[in-house]
């Protein structure tokens, strides 16, 4: 069954979908937007976490600049305390979507593909239309990373952190925890916290800690013109990433160091006292695992050996957008990438016209800001001057 065209559909209904829908709707774009609002902070991050990204990097970017984390406790007589814990961020987005995208199609997209000048879309319930403009904004989920020495054992054994709802099933069990960053420590403290019996194994030498300085932020103009509001990356970096037109003008051997230095793997200051027991083995990687019954049997790269109930992969993610299982193979074979990131232009739009990709996938072209919820603030503007450029010029 086909319906009615339309002007912009967009994929998904996170912090990224819900802002550019806002912006794209001040400027009278004919939108349809879908998905499950929040899903991926809802059902792929245990419950108990928290942001670390500061209170002023995690309002959800909209035109007037009312739908805000201070306006969604105003309005509903609550507090969010700092760090702001998952559970309200997620209830703060559902507001947000409830305010921006009332209308929001909960219905998720089977296959985009190319037809008619623009794109036909096609749903779960088999309805299909057309639409001149696609915006991916599909979140990060499909790009969980798995080192290969795991790829023969069954999800029972060994799992990525984005599979786990609640963490507090593997009480009473071992686990071994494979990672170094944010998600490795947090997820280390709540399964310690649960009852488990929690290792770390990390392939760096040491834990990189941030905010364990605030004072570098009070010095007034001085921590203006080193920090921005933004919160991503140390001093300077964080002006310079805050700004993707300006980041992506310098040489790429730049972009590459300046953004590994602002998103390398680093754990938040106001963790420390909860892993402080947690066993954290640093400099070592694992370099086989096998099933030993119905535990994990580990060897590191310094001989030593882990008998474990359970190994869980903290180890990030990995954009490669032929992992988009909705956008069609030949929809796929006409979009420029590199290293599975598409090289995107003004207003976020990748090589094949009208398909545009907000959040993650951006931050080849844009910088790692894109990869955080206060790159909103940039996007969404990008995508809806865009946009509404083009249709001005008739295109």
């Amino acid at each position: 069954m086909s319906s009615l065209n339309c002007q912009v559909v967009i994929v998904g209904a996170g912090p990224y979908g819900l802002s550019a829908a806002a912006f794209l709707r001040a400027t009278r774009q004919d939108v349809r937007v879908f998905g499950q609002p929040m899903s991926f902070w809802q059902n792929q991050m245990p419950k108990g976490m928290c942001l670390r990204s500061n209170w002023n990097a995690s309002h959800i970017a909209d035109p007037r600049g009312e739908l805000t984390l201070d306006a969604y406790c105003r309005e509903n007589q609550i507090q969010i305390g700092k760090p702001i814990p998952l559970d309200q961020f997620v209830g703060y987005g559902r507001w947000f979507q409830q305010k921006a995208v009332p209308d929001l199609d909960t219905r998720s997209i089977r296959t985009v593909e190319p037809g008619n000048g623009g794109f036909k879309i096609k749903l779960e319930d088999g309805e299909t239309f057309s639409t001149k403009r696609v915006v991916v904004a599909a979140g990060i989920q499909p790009f969980a990373s798995r080192p290969p020495q795991f790829d023969r054992i069954p999800r029972t054994l060994v799992s990525h952190s984005n599979e786990h709802e609640d963490l507090s099933t593997f009480a009473g069990k071992s686990v071994a925890v494979i990672g170094g960053g944010q998600s490795a420590s947090e997820s280390a403290a709540l399964l310690k916290e649960s009852g488990a019996e929690v290792e770390v194994i990390c392939r760096r030498k040491d834990l990189h800690w941030v905010g364990l300085h605030p004072r570098l932020h009070r010095l007034g103009l001085l921590s203006k013109m080193l920090y921005s509001p933004r919160d991503v990356g140390p001093a300077g970096i964080s002006r310079l990433v805050a700004a993707p037109h300006m980041f992506r003008l310098l040489p790429r051997s730049v972009q590459d160091r300046m953004a590994y230095r602002a998103i390398r793997p680093a754990v938040a200051g106001w963790l420390k006292n909860r892993i402080s027991e947690v066993p954290i083995t640093l400099g070592r990687r694992v370099v086989s695992a096998e099933i030993c019954g119905n535990r994990v049997h580990l060897k590191l790269d310094d001989g030593t050996e882990r008998f474990v109930d359970h190994v869980l992969l903290a180890t990030g993610y990995q954009v490669d957008v032929k992992r988009y299982g909705f956008l069609a193979p030949t929809l796929l074979e006409q979009i420029r990438t590199v290293n599975g990131f598409p090289v995107l232009g003004r207003g976020l739009e990748s090589s094949v016209a009208g398909l545009h990709f907000l959040g993650k996938p951006g931050a080849w072209s844009f910088g790692p800001i894109v990869g955080f919820v206060s790159g909103t603030t940039f996007a969404s503007p990008e995508l809806a001057r865009a946009i509404s450029r083009s249709n001005g010029n008739g295109r």
